[in-house]
């Protein structure tokens, strides 16, 4: 399992879920728009302290940024 896009996708998932731009979480979070984008394509390896403030801005647990989907 690559863990950097799992972590990617259930980001870009749960941005869609509360209905947020890249734009929206980049004003909440402070982590450029680039950024997010290079995290949802998995191309990034957020620390645990990224994990928390990315799931801060988006108003889920931070757990849920890593629990395993159906995806191989």
């Amino acid at each position: 399992m690559d863990m950097r896009k799992l972590v990617g996708r259930n980001f870009a998932r749960l941005r869609r879920e509360k209905g947020l731009t890249q734009e929206e979480v980049e004003a909440r979070s402070g982590f450029s728009q680039q950024y997010l984008s290079s995290l949802e394509r998995g191309r990034r390896n957020p620390t645990v302290i990224t994990l928390y403030e990315l799931a801060q801005a988006l108003g889920v647990n931070h757990v849920d940024l890593i629990e395993p989907d159906d995806e191989v």
